[in-house]
């Protein structure tokens, strides 16, 4: 009778160290990287033009299109884990006067345009976003300064009123260059395209070192 007991008391026991699922938890924001003091995640205003979006990500795909040689249509999982991760600390300054220093981390969008295959007449990526946003940085400044596409800030995943899930860190842009929520990538020979603040008179280069306001 002691030795069923026994038997019984050890299943149990067994079954209940037995894992079937991985519960992810919640990332905790990080507020200094490598002697860094970082913003928080919640410094940011919200001056979306449709206000925060909210995406389904069970049937979202981001595009990459335009003057390519092969368009991608790639799930959030596929940016995820196809792609090289990086993380670099950078600062957004907005026009309305505000800054934030946060760590983001990403993917390179050089290396999605490496896989399409830019064609050679393709010189401005144009950014489309989840609310109709739109605006446009040049190709070679996409490339020569590995601008990231953010899926993290602060070491948490993208809330939704940051742009969850993918955010373009337009380094030494303007905050407008910063496009939230982005759905299509599109290549073009357009460098006079404008953007949504762009046609309404904002510098189309949105360069920091000049006025956003032409």
């Amino acid at each position: 009778m002691r030795k069923e007991l026994l038997a019984i008391i050890t299943v149990i026991l067994l079954a209940g160290c037995t894992i079937t699922n991985v519960v992810s938890l919640n990332s905790s924001e990080v507020r200094d990287y490598q002697g860094e003091d970082l913003s928080s995640i919640n410094d940011f205003r919200e001056n979306s033009i449709k206000g925060p979006q909210y995406v389904n990500i069970d049937n979202y795909t981001l595009s990459v299109k335009g003057l390519v040689n092969n368009s991608l249509e790639l799930t959030y999982d596929e940016v995820l884990n196809n792609y090289q991760a990086y993380s670099k600390v950078i600062t957004l300054y907005c026009v309305e006067g505000w800054t934030a220093k946060i760590l983001w981390e990403g993917v390179l969008l050089k290396d999605l345009i490496s896989e399409a295959g830019a064609l050679p007449e393709a010189n401005t990526v144009v950014f489309t976003a989840y609310d109709g946003y739109t605006s446009s940085i040049p190709l070679d400044y996409v490339i020569n300064n590995d601008i990231l596409l953010a899926y993290k800030m602060n070491n948490v995943v993208l809330p939704p009123e940051r742009g969850y899930p993918f955010q373009v860190v337009a380094e030494d842009k303007w905050g407008y260059k910063w496009v939230k929520w982005v759905t299509n990538i599109i290549l073009t020979d357009n460098p006079d395209y404008e953007g949504f603040w762009e046609s309404r008179g904002y510098s189309d280069t949105g360069d920091l070192d000049e006025p956003f306001f032409d």
